[in-house]
């Protein structure tokens, strides 16, 4: 039953709405057959084991089969570099996430989220006018033109990208993001070969920039992880290169999918866009209502269980595989009212899609401003904007959920 109701939501046929069948996946809170994972589906069991320390995060410690049902959809970060802080357990994840920390947020640095937002806010501008020059408001895709190009600007602004080396930056990115997405009509080899050279290019450039800010260290991100030296010590190259290379990998596509799933949403609750161009500080609760009714990542496979634990009656061996249904739990009706509403105004959204935990989302803070910014700007200056299709393409990836396009249309663009 298990394993029957995990293949079908990793069919693309059931990725425009997976949620019928996490709501049957509920019903056995943790579930398993065969050879498979350990399936947990409810909030408070998911909650429970994302703050456990008996749960591992490290490839590593997996020796249970059955992960294999997802292919290479979760395989954000590959085989040509070390494995980020996000595979690691502690104490080598804590190390490396506090030395990532001190020039990203409080308490070392705790304006640089905040005083990038002048800067968001003109890369969003410049998007949206670019639809404007296009002329073609009877078709605009909503990912291509604004919500896939964004996030990518974004983080080479933080890391302190050259301006000149930004297109750089937009082709790696497309190519990654094209490799975490199965595509059964595309040769393996070549399309295996295109990623493994965009992630050689992409260490092989990001070395050299390392290098240089060691000598020449400027006021960005990437300047102080290559050259701090704080109570942890100093990065090493290849330890700077994994993590610059998480925060452009990682980064990216959680944040397309909340952009481009938020818009989605707003389109089809035209009263909760309308509130949103009318109050764009509306944008803070409907982001944090959006992580729970939408989430960019839906679930996170490939856990491992250092020790037999007890959940919800079940014991889950040690060695096992687990899988915690994020997305499942973010409309559990035992922790959330009426969860399969879309509902600007709930209270109390203590959500599972930034995770939570040692591992819950580095980049949470960057995420959120990001979609506020654009989904309030986006409402502010799209007039009568309409979807094409409903449901529109998805990608094929079932743990990093989005639509591939968004076609829509709007009558003008306010200035």
């Amino acid at each position: 039953m298990t394993q029957a109701l995990l293949r079908e939501i990793i069919d693309y046929a059931n990725r425009a709405n997976p949620y019928p069948l996490y709501e049957e996946l509920r019903k056995t809170p943790v579930s398993h057959d065969g050879d498979g994972p350990y399936v947990v589906s409810t909030y408070y069991e998911i909650h429970s084991l994302l703050h456990d320390p008996r749960i591992s995060s490290d490839a590593k410690n997996l020796k249970a089969t059955g992960d294999d049902l997802l292919g290479d959809q979760s395989d954000e970060e590959g085989t040509t570099l070390p494995p980020s802080f996000l595979k690691l357990d502690p104490p080598d994840h804590d190390r490396l996430r506090r030395m990532t920390n001190r020039p990203f947020g409080p308490p070392h640095a705790p304006h640089r989220v905040h005083d990038m937002r002048d800067e968001l806010g003109g890369l969003v501008t410049g998007l949206i006018d670019g639809i404007v020059e296009t002329g073609q408001l009877d078709r605009i895709d909503l990912v291509d033109q604004f919500a896939y190009p964004f996030p990518v600007s974004v983080i080479c602004r933080l890391l302190g990208i050259p301006r000149e080396d930004e297109p750089r930056f937009h082709v790696w990115a497309e190519t990654l993001a094209a490799s975490l997405d199965p595509d059964p009509d595309a040769d393996p080899t070549q399309r295996g070969q295109g990623s493994i050279d965009a992630r050689m290019e992409l260490g092989m450039y990001l070395a050299g920039l390392i290098e240089e800010r060691r000598k020449n260290p400027g006021d960005d991100m990437l300047s102080q992880l290559a050259t701090a030296d704080g109570p942890d010590g100093a990065m090493t190259t290849m330890e700077a290169l994994s993590t610059s290379a998480l925060l452009l990998i990682a980064g990216h596509e959680t944040t397309v999918n909340l952009i481009t799933n938020g818009m989605l949403t707003l389109l089809r609750h035209p009263e909760a866009l309308e509130r949103l161009r009318n109050d764009p500080d509306l944008a803070v609760p409907i982001v944090e209502e959006l992580l729970r009714y939408e989430p960019p990542v839906q679930l996170l496979p490939q856990r491992t269980t250092l020790s037999d634990i007890e959940v919800a009656g079940v014991t889950i061996p040690k060695g096992a595989s687990v899988w915690l249904m994020l997305a499942a739990g973010n409309r559990d009706p035992k922790r959330f009212e009426n969860p399969d509403r879309f509902d600007p105004d709930r209270k109390d959204i203590q959500h599972l899609g930034l995770g939570s935990g040692i591992h819950s989302c580095f980049g949470a803070p960057l995420a959120r401003q990001e979609a506020q910014l654009a989904l309030s700007e986006l409402a502010r200056r799209l007039e009568n904007p309409r979807l094409l299709e409903d449901p529109p393409q998805y990608r094929q990836n079932s743990v990093l959920r989005g639509p591939r396009h968004l076609p829509i249309a709007c009558d003008g663009i306010r200035p």
